[in-house]
């Protein structure tokens, strides 16, 4: 049976699609890339924003309208929160929730009557990777999160904190490695939470990581400022470990911090900010700012954006609040009008831009071991353009003959010129 897998929202949701379809091969199904040859599409869904919710909606009718005999399966937290509005729509054969992903494919095989004995069984190992190409892969090591952020509607939907066992992990990314893959991404919705289920945490994880496969790199997804154990900056001086953290911070007032439920003021933020730039040079920390919080004035607007310039990242993700049904904030009161929202938007993006110029230019004339993908342009000399990431994950660029072959390839370079989204690197 050949299956088709979309989704939607953050690396969590693409690293479950990574685990269903090696479960779907190992069953002897094929995973497909092209919807019109699929009998079966699972679509991992979002809720984190109504955007979100609009935008799992827009692409479940899509995917009935271009493949109405597929049969339909819809995961991820739209379907958790909405139910019974996303089993409604046209198409949809089969709800799986977020307290089910474990089984999705069990599940779907059985009570949509598919469990049948395949013509032809796939190789063993074979994988099919998505968004990220085949040079990384997503690996999720835990779910679910304790906490309550009063604009957070994702807590909800993944319920209570649940940790994979470690020997489960290294396994997973020791037949990743096997299979081609050069970069495994941690991924969890509480990272910072890992083990707190099973008796271990993060740096055990990550030790035992390191300690146990052989993958060249190896990076952390997305990871609350708190909760961090007692030597986690030490493992960066392994250099398989990437010099790059996406810690949200959400606001740079500690009045607004409160109303948001966070549990990391300013000054631990900035202490843990302080600790990863004395641990690695050029170490890159990038964050998430939500603009116009509800009761955000005007004094705490200017307080958070000092903060955020005095404090510099490498690049920012910058969200306008947007009421969330189910979330307290959607009920606070003195929520900000739209035009204010736009304006600090704008001025934030305006800094961001700086501040990821200045990064950018601190990087120049360094050495960098670029994990090359699969991503290339023609140049009009002749000459291939190649991209790829560097450890601390600023995208680059060089310029090369045609013969020669970057792909999944591990090759030095030194950057040398920021150009508008990359930066140039001349090979070492």
């Amino acid at each position: 049976m050949q299956i088709h897998l979309k989704t939607l929202g953050c690396r969590l949701n693409e690293a479950e699609l990574e685990t269903w379809a090696q479960a779907f091969q190992a069953k002897g199904h094929a995973v497909t890339r092209n919807l019109s040859d699929a009998q079966l599409v699972v679509i991992n869904s979002c809720a984190v924003t109504q955007d979100a919710v609009k935008k799992s909606k827009q692409m479940i009718r899509r995917i009935h309208r271009d493949n109405p005999q597929a049969k339909l399966v819809v995961s991820g937290c739209y379907a958790t929160l909405n139910e019974t509005e996303a089993a409604q729509l046209m198409g949809v054969d089969l709800i799986v929730g977020n307290q089910d992903k474990s089984q999705l494919v069990e599940k779907t095989l059985a009570e949509l009557n598919l469990d049948s004995m395949p013509a032809m069984s796939t190789e063993p190992g074979e994988v099919s990777l998505f968004s990220r190409g085949r040079q990384r892969a997503f690996v999720k090591v835990q779910d679910g999160c304790r906490y309550r952020c009063t604009f957070c509607i994702v807590t909800v939907a993944r319920g209570e904190e649940s940790s994979r066992p470690v020997q489960d992990v290294i396994q997973e990314i020791n037949t990743l490695h096997s299979q081609g893959i050069n970069e495994a991404i941690i991924t969890g919705v509480h990272l910072g939470g890992y083990g707190s289920d099973i008796s271990s945490n993060l740096v055990e994880l990550i030790t035992e990581i390191l300690d146990k496969t052989a993958i060249p790199r190896l990076r952390l997804g997305s990871l609350e400022p708190w909760e961090l154990p007692d030597g986690f900056f030490e493992l960066f001086k392994n250099p398989r470990l990437m010099p790059h953290l996406h810690l949200p911070l959400q606001s740079g007032s500690d009045s607004v911090l409160r109303r948001m439920a966070r549990r990391c003021k300013t000054e631990e933020f900035g202490q843990i900010v302080k600790l990863a730039r004395a641990a690695i040079p050029h170490f890159n920390i990038t964050t998430d700012i939500i603009v116009g919080f509800p009761g955000e004035t005007e004094v705490e607007w200017q307080e958070s954006f000092e903060y955020i310039k005095n404090l510099g990242f490498g690049h920012i993700h910058i969200f306008s609040y947007s009421p969330r049904e189910g979330t307290k904030a959607a009920g606070l009161p003195d929520q900000i009008d739209q035009n204010t929202k736009k304006q600090r938007s704008k001025q934030l993006h305006e800094l961001a831009d700086t501040m990821k110029r200045r990064f950018i230019a601190e990087n120049l004339g360094e050495q960098a071991n670029i994990l090359w993908e699969g991503q290339k342009e023609a140049q009009s000399n002749g000459t291939i353009r190649h991209f790829g990431y560097t450890p601390n994950y600023l995208r680059v660029a060089c310029d090369v003959a045609p013969d020669l072959i970057l792909e999944n390839r591990m090759v030095a370079g030194e950057l040398i010129e920021a150009k508008q989204d990359f930066v140039l690197v001349r090979l070492t």
